[in-house]
């Protein structure tokens, strides 16, 4: 069980691309002072814990009401999460501009950065995957540890940057879309396989 728990943790963790989210928190707030960095990062993670939640529980309604089959959603999503994953490997993907009127930490911390497409579809099959209402605490407690984690290390972020610099974050990043490319690839062969079984 603690296996278990830990490996979806990860799973999560690595889905919330937490250094590429850390590079762009560390751009946006370059000028701020300490205190405002770790206010920030403490409205982003609590922004990510509720999208992310909310998403997480939102699957089965979404998929009965639209018609969507799980497998076929898995199939789409999965490719998405695999370009998501290339784009980081690259070092293609750019962070959004923040707009004007809105709460920087929200838009576009929370939302399209750490939560961007590819993460909220698979959120959304994750939710839906889960038979149980013990394995849907079981995977909200993961999603939960996760969100606590990223926080933490925006939180941190002054810190991180000066122990592994800007170089480390790069190469962290790409180790991410390696993760997330092998995630990607199981999901869309769980998808197929089941469509054709």
């Amino acid at each position: 069980m603690i296996s278990e728990f830990i490996s979806l943790y990860i799973k999560l963790f690595f889905l919330l691309t937490p250094f590429f989210v850390l590079t762009v928190f560390l751009s946006m707030t370059e000028d701020m002072d300490i205190h405002a960095q770790r206010k920030m990062a403490m409205r982003t993670a609590l922004a990510v814990l509720v999208i992310s939640l909310t998403l997480y529980y939102a699957g089965n309604p979404i998929f009965s009401t639209l018609g969507i089959t799980l497998d076929g959603f898995r199939v789409g999503a999965g490719s998405l999460l695999f370009l998501s994953a290339v784009s980081l490997v690259s070092g293609k993907r750019s962070a959004p501009e923040a707009e004007e009127d809105s709460d920087p930490a929200v838009v576009p911390l929370a939302i399209p950065i750490t939560v961007g497409p590819a993460t909220i579809g698979t959120l959304l099959i994750l939710g839906a995957s889960m038979k149980d209402s013990g394995n849907h605490l079981f995977g909200a407690a993961a999603l939960v540890a996760a969100s606590f984690t990223v926080g933490l290390l925006l939180f941190s972020g002054a810190a991180v940057k000066r122990i592994i610099g800007r170089m480390g974050l790069s190469v962290l990043t790409k180790i991410t879309g390696l993760v997330l490319s092998a995630m990607a690839a199981q999901i869309v062969f769980t998808g197929v396989k089941n469509f054709l079984s």
